[in-house]
């Protein structure tokens, strides 16, 4: 059965509001998402999503797809690693898709990545436009607390996956040091909504995504719900401590 309530921050909300109201968020946020990621970040998260890259380990000729990928900072990885990968192997081109349901975050992307093979498509995680078993690896970074239902993105995922295939997710996780944990809480809180204030210039925005991260489920709850939905040998690696963590899952 589906989830009647759907966590929106720390509220709870119709599944259809919070689609819309997560739509509004980055339609708002779009333009200036990529740099806030850096302030916000202080840069890490491009070394997070190099990590979960290399993770995924993108191939010649497979078919790789970004799911709520936004601008493609992450398809834009893969699509290199692919590249690299097929001058040292040969054989065909890998096919890098990203599909998120916010048009704007698509519309940014595509401008600012025309030079990199990337494909672009807008879809929800939770209702992929791909037929079953017809992609090689499925990557989300930062978005699956985002979706309505993150048990119904995962069955997703681990649907349209071919047998072998894996599954990488980027999220923002549970410190795993008590010290680390209060002082990530102060920062978010307390320093995050002063910065989207003043680059992001959208306070409830920035707000929402710290708010998001508080009531997504830790690693081993994010662990357990990714066994539910079919993935087989589950991994985590906790990334600065725990702030973020990088899971696995294998199609098998």
């Amino acid at each position: 059965m589906k989830d009647e309530v759907a966590s929106f921050g720390l509220r709870d909300v119709e599944p259809s509001e919070k689609r819309r109201l997560v739509n509004g968020v980055f339609h708002s946020v779009a333009e200036r998402y990529d740099i806030m990621n850096d302030v916000m970040s202080f840069g890490l998260h491009r070394l997070w999503k190099d990590a979960a890259a290399a993770r995924l380990n993108p191939q010649p000729g497979e078919v790789i797809i970004d799911c709520a990928g936004g601008t493609g900072d992450l398809a834009a990885r893969l699509e290199r690693l692919a590249r690299a990968a097929r001058r040292r192997r040969g054989g065909p081109s890998a096919r890098v898709f990203v599909i998120d349901f916010n048009t704007r975050m698509v519309e940014v992307g595509r401008s600012r990545r025309r030079g990199d093979d990337i494909l672009w498509a807008v879809g929800d995680a939770q209702t992929l436009p791909l037929g079953d078993a017809s992609a090689d690896a499925v990557c989300m970074a930062f978005g699956l607390r985002n979706v309505v239902e993150v048990a119904g993105a995962l069955a997703e995922a681990r649907r349209v996956l071919k047998g072998g295939g894996r599954f990488v997710c980027l999220e923002f996780s549970k410190p795993i040091n008590p010290v680390v944990s209060k002082a990530y809480d102060r920062y978010s809180f307390g320093v995050i909504p002063i910065i989207g204030t003043a680059v992001g210039r959208d306070r409830e925005a920035y707000r929402y995504l710290v708010e998001s991260i508080r009531r997504f489920p830790d690693q081993a709850r994010l662990s357990e719900l990714m066994g539910h939905a079919g993935f087989s040998a589950v991994s985590v690696t906790n990334l600065a401590g725990g702030v973020c963590a990088l899971h696995q899952g294998w199609a098998i």
